[in-house]
């Protein structure tokens, strides 16, 4: 017998499918009917009313790093800033006078400018290290201090007449994250303020990709307190490989809120930093500027065999065509006939030139892409500078679901929020990029639990399934394409239990 009906909305099951119901009953922390709300469940039920909204299957983030969008809302949020002077401006009103002075998710293509130099950055303070991450988290801009404070690499140190300007990428970028890292206590606190902001977004389940961080421990400190809204798959990354092996997990081992998910490599760089292994010159760099190897192909090959043997699943950073075109050979050749079932990842998978839509969509990897990063596709954006004319075969959604790939959404924190990727999604600039807002839905919510082998209890609200869902206060359907990602989330379920109620 249902303990709780939610009723008052317009119910969509299966986004994407045009099937509508008017109120979803809940036993404990499953669905046990969908239907008229007469019908599917007794008079004696707790009525939850809706307020005439959109009910959706919860989000699945597919890609993010909760850490940082807990940094975001914890120190200097620089997403949106319209220059070096108004980042300078965000961290001195974060600042509270002790250690590094940080700031997380500049995006220069806001500005139409250069990334922030360490100049810019003494402005803030000329005592104190400073460090503003850009959004893509491969490239970092500090200060004089923190220049002379950190141990840098040879290795990704940008220099202007024999000079560090401050901005720093890959691997002197990484030093930068481990110079900076929080303990366990400030982990919770980022991880507590970054899950109020995702269920906000409608957001019930993270695929989190965690490196040298106490996050996993923290989690699941989470859930046996109580405390942990979110279901979590860890990502871990491939140093954390023999660890993971020696304490005998393996993916989907874990409880209801927080399993083992894929181990997560980097092939290559990003298109923000130039360093995405491109099979072509970049169109604003020299004749031999490809890009980077962040794992070369023989190193990958070898990664592949040892995470099948271990039953774990592959999450394979890769951005550009060079990059996704070795992933294709690589699991091809060395997963054999296990790949299927091991639903390996292609992360990113950016830049599709070719028959890479084809072989993808052949293929059994799960492409987990980022529709907010049609953002830089525009004519005049990041994916033309770098690009030139192949900016047209970036993020080619259409082209990969007509061709018959299993497509799942995630936001990379940039931001989070699946209704701005949505928007994305709906909006894109070329027909080969283009999705209806049901598919777009599917990506972020089915394709989602697919992608984390959870399609039986996650992505859709049928019976059966965990209570986890989205009201949202208009429907994207219904509303212009430019205004999906105006529209409000007004409540949010996980496990049946009301975790966020922003309803009037």
């Amino acid at each position: 017998m249902a303990d709780r009906v939610f009723t008052n909305c317009e119910v969509r099951p299966r986004p994407g499918s045009g099937e509508t119901a008017r109120a979803v009953a809940v036993t404990g922390d499953r669905i046990a009917a969908v239907g008229d709300p007469d019908e599917i469940a007794p008079a004696s039920a707790e009525r939850v009313d809706c307020g005439g909204g959109v009910l959706l299957p919860g989000f699945v983030d597919a890609h993010t790093h909760l850490d940082v969008v807990g940094r975001r809302a914890v120190e200097a949020d620089l997403g949106g800033a319209d220059g070096p002077d108004d980042c300078v401006h965000r961290l001195l009103a974060a600042d509270d006078g002790d250690g590094w002075l940080l700031g997380f998710g500049y995006d220069e293509g806001e500005w139409g400018g250069r990334r922030l130099r360490a100049a810019d950055l003494d402005a803030a303070s000329t005592e104190r290290p400073v460090a503003a991450f850009r959004e893509d988290l491969h490239t970092v801009s500090v200060n004089h201090a923190a220049l002379d404070r950190l141990d840098l690499p040879e290795s990704g140190v940008e220099r202007e007449d024999g000079a560090p300007t401050g901005v720093l990428v890959e691997e002197a970028a990484e030093a930068v994250l481990d110079a900076v890292a929080p303990d366990r206590e400030q982990t919770r606190e980022y991880l507590l303020a970054a899950q109020e902001v995702a269920l906000a977004e409608g957001v019930t389940a993270v695929h989190d990709m965690v490196r040298r961080s106490h996050a996993p421990r923290v989690y699941r400190d989470l859930d046996l307190s109580g405390d942990l809204a979110l279901r979590v798959r860890l990502n871990y990354w491939r140093d954390h490989l023999d660890a993971v092996r020696e304490v005998g997990l393996s993916t989907n081992h874990g409880s209801e809120r927080v399993r083992t998910g894929a181990i997560k490599t980097f092939v290559d760089g990003a298109l923000g930093s130039s360093t995405a292994r491109l099979r072509e010159p970049y169109s604003d760099g020299g004749d031999e500027d490809v890009g980077e190897w962040r794992l070369p192909p023989a190193e990958l090959r070898e990664l592949v065999a040892e995470v099948a043997d271990a039953d774990l699943q592959l999450a394979a950073h890769a951005i550009g065509d060079a990059a996704v075109e070795v992933v294709l050979e690589t699991v091809a050749d060395a997963a054999g006939d296990d790949a299927a079932a091991a639903r390996h990842r292609v992360e990113h998978a950016e830049v599709l030139t070719g028959d890479l839509v084809e072989r993808l969509a052949d293929s059994d990897l799960v492409v987990s892409a980022q529709p907010n990063f049609h953002r830089w596709a525009a004519p005049d954006g990041l994916y033309a500078d770098r690009l030139g004319d192949r900016r047209v075969e970036t993020n080619r959604f259409r082209d990969l679901l007509d061709a018959g790939a299993t497509l799942a959404f995630g936001s990379d924190c940039m931001p989070l929020g699946p209704l701005y990727g949505i928007e994305r999604a709906v909006t894109a600039p070329g027909p080969g990029q283009r999705l209806t807002v049901g598919e777009a839905v599917r990506a972020y919510t089915h394709g989602g639990a697919v992608a984390g082998f959870d399609e039986d209890r996650l992505g859709t609200v049928e019976p059966g399934k965990l209570a986890d869902f989205a009201v949202l206060a208009e429907s994207p359907w219904a509303v212009g394409d430019d205004a999906i990602a105006d529209v409000d989330v007004t409540l949010t379920v996980s496990g049946g239990e009301v975790v966020f109620d922003d309803r009037p």
